[in-house]
């Protein structure tokens, strides 16, 4: 690439605590790749529930507006940097950005990319980037469920929840897993016991099915239920929390329903029953760069692979084209919606 040369990128960008309508989208230079760095076109980026937690500013160490979000994103390098192999000009890459995705092109660390299969589009690639990194290292590394098992998963329609219910399927576990009614066929077809998560004696329902508790119960909800959830184990299951989304409208310190809930599941550890209970947190261990990139490449191609097998279903909810961030946002806002909201160029 010319080094003079300045690439145009069109970029959606947050500007504050606004409705998704208040999105802004805006278009500025990017100069070339330097050392290390690729610069990557968006082929599929997506929302999660991160980016609805910064529109509200409510995401624990978000950066200050204004800035533009997206969590991951799946590409295609235009250009590399002096010191990148430029063979990787025209091939497809997934990474994990915590923002900046929602973008045409961005300049990424070359560390970062995860090589994406032959035959996976980049929309169905977008959908276990994220979700399906933190269904993997929450099933497979923090609860570590065996073979036979049963466990719940609340929210299994979402696009974590969806993902963990085929993981574990595949793994020979089997799934409760609660959504509305609406998205009860689709719980099934993923090859879960679907629950209604609105009748008043969900948890009772859940015992129905599972009389003796069970192994592990995947909670991205927190709140007033969460204790519900820890009473479904049986002695030696998992309680894995992973989100305060019952929360979420709440006004205050993002921080504090995060430090409540971590002294919570401190008291339950403690307890002489033989469970135990975890906070799943994708960034842990960020702090040692290079382990931390090296668990991510390897769990990421590990999900990629499964979809790329056949053995992982992509569950789409919507596509959008990038200009209309505000919309999909909106969407996927709505809690109506099975699968993942995706982005595509």
């Amino acid at each position: 690439m010319n080094d003079t040369l300045l690439t145009r990128a069109t970029e959606v960008v947050l500007p504050g605590t606004v409705d998704p309508d208040g999105l802004q989208v805006r278009t500025r230079d990017l100069p070339p790749p330097t050392a290390g760095k690729v610069l990557l076109r968006m082929d599929a980026t997506g929302v999660s529930f991160a980016e609805q937690q910064m529109r509200r500013g409510k995401y624990y160490d978000q950066p200050p507006y204004p800035f533009v979000p997206g969590y991951d994103v799946v590409g295609t390098v235009v250009a590399t940097g002096p010191d990148v192999d430029p063979a990787l000009v025209g091939q497809r890459f997934a990474a994990v950005t915590k923002t900046g995705a929602w973008a045409s092109l961005q300049l990424l660390d070359a560390a970062d990319l995860v090589p994406v299969p032959d035959g996976v589009t980049a929309a169905d690639a977008e959908t276990v980037v994220v979700n399906g990194v933190t269904a993997w290292q929450m099933l497979h590394r923090t609860a570590k469920v065996a073979q036979g098992a049963t466990i719940v998963v609340l929210g299994a329609n979402g696009g974590v929840g969806s993902t963990l219910v085929q993981l574990a399927r595949h793994a020979g576990i089997t799934v409760i897993g609660t959504a509305s009614a609406r998205h009860h066929d689709t719980v099934r077809r993923l090859g879960a016991t679907p629950v209604d998560y609105r009748d008043p004696d969900v948890y009772r329902r859940i015992r129905e099915l599972a009389p003796d508790g069970v192994d592990a119960v995947f909670d991205h909800v927190g709140g007033a239920g969460l204790e519900e959830s820890w009473r479904l184990l049986r002695r030696g299951g998992v309680l894995v929390s992973y989100g305060t989304a019952a929360t979420k409208d709440e006004e205050g310190d993002s921080r504090l329903p995060v430090l409540k809930l971590f002294a919570r599941l401190a008291l339950w550890n403690g307890l002489p029953n033989g469970r135990s209970a975890h906070f799943y947190n994708f960034w842990a261990g960020s702090r040692r760069p290079a382990a931390f990139r090296a668990r991510l490449r390897e769990d990421l191609t590990r999900v990629l692979a499964l979809l790329a097998d056949g053995a992982l279903t992509a569950e789409i909810a919507a596509r959008f084209p990038l200009d209309e961030a505000a919309a999909a946002l909106a969407l996927a806002e709505s809690r109506t919606v099975a699968g993942k909201v995706v982005i595509v160029r």
